[in-house]
């Protein structure tokens, strides 16, 4: 859909053409003057048939955004690892609030730990919900291709390094969005699930956008790697902070 903004010309289908003087996309509501008419009409753009001047419709998106960009980020990969690009890995964790997720993509060596940082491939559901894009050259509501293209542009040499095979992990991950989207992503967080013995409880499963019902699905297990992480996560305990902020271990007797 072509961008609305102030001065840009419409057609209404009693008004005809008209001038836009205020947008709100946050409500769907736009202020148009017609004509030789002093006031301005609000109209609404899911209900008023509002048009642009070459007649293209212009439809206000009812449903409920996503809140956060871990969907589409997985359509992303799961298309590229298709594409032979098998060795990117999308690593996704809560912040400490619990209000919004982190993401991260990182390629070359499946280390979940000690994974590669490069600019334009981590951001937040935070940052996602101010301005929709994924931070690498990206328009708001872009499809998996615009997607793979962008990224491609911004960062040819970082995207190359996920040429490869990983077969049990692109194996897990295909599944994982097989249960999971379009409206669910998982959330890889180890810390305050602690399962019985040394067995891991299933990966957490979070939805992207509001008004969605809890996840009702099959269990999802954690991606190939994680065995010896979690093993290393229930012997040694996380640290713990002491009133003045300092984080120590927990103390253990002789």
């Amino acid at each position: 859909m072509k961008a609305l903004a102030p001065g840009t010309v419409i057609f209404h289908r009693h008004r005809g053409y008209g001038v836009i003087t205020h947008v709100n996309l946050l409500t769907g509501w736009i202020s148009a003057r017609f004509g030789s008419e002093a006031r301005t009409l609000d109209l609404n753009l899911s209900s008023d048939d509002v048009q642009h001047a070459d007649g293209e419709a212009i439809r206000f998106r009812r449903t409920p955004p996503e809140r956060m960009p871990h969907a589409r980020l997985m359509q992303m990969v799961r298309s590229l690892h298709q594409a032979g690009y098998q060795k990117l890995y999308l690593y996704s964790w809560p912040k400490p609030s619990g209000l919004h997720w982190r993401w991260h993509l990182f390629t070359g060596q499946r280390d979940w730990m000690q994974r590669p940082w490069r600019e334009g491939w981590y951001g937040s559901g935070a940052e996602y919900n101010n301005n929709p894009v994924m931070g690498w050259g990206d328009s708001p509501g872009a499809t998996t291709d615009e997607l793979i293209h962008a990224l491609a542009r911004f960062d040819p040499q970082g995207l190359a390094q996920a040429l490869g095979r990983d077969e049990d992990h692109t194996a897990w991950f295909a599944q994982v969005c097989d249960a999971l989207l379009p409206g669910y992503m998982y959330s890889l967080d180890m810390e305050g699930r602690a399962g019985s013995g040394h067995e891991a409880p299933p990966v957490p499963v979070i939805a992207v956008r509001a008004g969605l019902a809890p996840y009702s699905g099959p269990a999802i297990g954690w991606p190939p790697g994680w065995a010896g992480l979690w093993t290393r996560a229930h012997v040694m305990p996380a640290p713990t902070v002491n009133l003045t902020g300092i984080p120590r271990l927990p103390e253990t007797s002789d």
